[in-house]
């Protein structure tokens, strides 16, 4: 290759003259730059990628906006809908506590005799041989010793054993230390009401001392009997779901189930005075 060149570079040197001056005179001629077509010939990928890369540069800032303006719309809908829900449980808030205390009206309607003082259940404890609450109201509100519980709807929830300043214990008529009198309604017959090691896991109590002759039903229903003057008569603790005999194979006794939704009640009315009571 050296060699070809050597000996022919004078006639490369004159054809690349000749080709330089044809070149020049067609550019005069046509007034046209030659090398606009190799310079656009070069710019035209450079143009090209060029132009992709805008596009795709573009086209990431346009996922990022709206990203972070999707992300944002989110982030409101989800406090909207927050705010939508708590709207939504205080209203059923409100309507609760409205029933709450219509139930309340019609029950001191009802039984006018007495002085109820509203509380609130703060505390459950719950055991093979105990149920008792703790409420929010004490001697302060008028709340003390051998006072009845209720709920809403007039049913004995329990018994108030000790009060302090602004909170009460409540035993509840499943504890098995729980007794009292009690009446079959429809019989009038006086018996005792008391909780139960084995029925209370049941969430059942004991109608006992029954009458030999005591004529009871499924469904009757037993109310306190007011006998002592301690507690109230004629509020309901619940109904009659079966006779059993006890262990003696001689005596009977029932067993009843709470009026009351004990396990589950929030709200209760501790009965601060009655007419009949010492």
């Amino acid at each position: 290759m050296r060699q070809f060149f050597k000996n022919n570079g004078g006639l490369l040197l004159i054809v690349a003259v000749l080709l330089t001056a044809l070149v020049a005179l067609g550019s005069y001629i046509f007034r046209v730059n030659p090398m606009s077509g190799v310079l656009e010939v070069l710019a035209t990928p450079i143009r090209a990628i060029s132009s992709a890369v805008t596009e795709w540069a573009r086209g990431q800032y346009d996922r990022t906006f709206q990203y972070e303006t999707l992300a944002a719309e989110n982030e409101q809908l989800r406090r909207q809908l927050a705010e939508m829900e708590q709207a939504a449980r205080n209203g059923q808030d409100a309507v609760r506590e409205n029933e709450r205390l219509r139930d309340l009206l019609g029950l001191a309607e009802e039984r006018p005799e007495f002085t109820y003082q509203d509380a609130e259940v703060t505390r459950r404890d719950t055991s093979n041989w105990e149920s008792d609450l703790m409420i929010d109201r004490g001697t302060a509100d008028g709340v003390a010793a051998n006072s009845c519980v209720i709920d809403q709807y007039g049913n004995l929830v329990g018994v108030v054993t000790e009060a302090g300043l602004n909170w009460a214990s409540v035993t509840t008529v499943l504890d098995s230390s729980c007794e009292l009198g009690g009446r079959i309604a429809r019989t009038d017959e006086d018996a005792i009401i008391q909780g139960d090691f084995t029925l209370m896991l049941e969430g059942l109590l004991k109608l006992s001392f029954l009458s030999e002759d005591a004529q009871l039903v499924a469904g009757d229903q037993v109310t306190t009997s007011g006998l002592g003057g301690v507690y109230p008569e004629d509020v309901l603790v619940g109904v009659v779901r079966e006779l059993r005999t006890d262990v003696d194979g001689i005596s009977r006794y029932a067993v009843v189930e709470p009026a009351a939704d004990i396990p589950n009640i929030r709200y209760v009315y501790v009965i601060t005075d009655y007419s009949g009571g010492e």
